[in-house]
């Protein structure tokens, strides 16, 4: 396990209280474009999970400060590349992975809203999809549609691992 993974775990597990905030920020962290290949917030979020059910949180709220952050990730990726259009791909990470906006773009040309909710489940295509969306002015509702669902079916996946094994080992 990385040192900032450690620390990180170890700061939610000194500041509890920061815990809710701490996977909210982690959640955008995995969502938005391309910062989910520097900081590894799924296993991150595993983790915090565990803590989380140990001090006794309910996984309803772990859940819903998750999903925020990733629906805000998707959407703030979606408005940027609806408002800068092309340009957004002449800054890093995108000018230095053409070939996976270029993936990312086809995906989304294929299958649209589909490819919005199962883009936030394969890691490559999670920080593309949202960029694709807004490139192709995909519909505002239809896009916070995917997102919101996606959101909450992935915060529970991302989630529940770690709470109830934890809530498991406590009875």
């Amino acid at each position: 396990m990385g040192d900032f993974t450690q620390s990180t775990i170890a700061f939610v597990q000194a500041h509890r209280e920061w815990g809710l905030p701490v996977v909210a920020i982690l959640a955008f962290c995995e969502s938005f474009a391309f910062i989910s290949l520097i900081v590894p917030a799924t296993a991150i979020l595993l983790g915090i999970a565990g803590i989380m059910a140990a001090a006794g949180f309910e996984l309803w709220l772990v859940w819903a400060a998750a999903a925020a952050g990733a629906i805000a990730g998707d959407w703030l990726a979606y408005s940027l590349a609806l408002c800068f259009k092309d340009r957004v791909l002449q800054v890093w990470p995108f000018s230095r992975s053409p070939q996976l906006v270029a993936r990312g773009v086809e995906f989304f040309r294929r299958w649209g809203l589909i490819a919005v909710f199962c883009g936030r489940f394969f890691g490559p295509f999670r920080a593309v999809v949202p960029i694709a969306a807004g490139l192709h002015a995909m519909p505002w509702l239809k896009f916070q549609i995917a997102n919101v669902l996606s959101a909450a079916v992935w915060a529970i996946g991302v989630l529940a691992p770690g709470f109830a094994t934890v809530r498991w080992l406590m009875e």
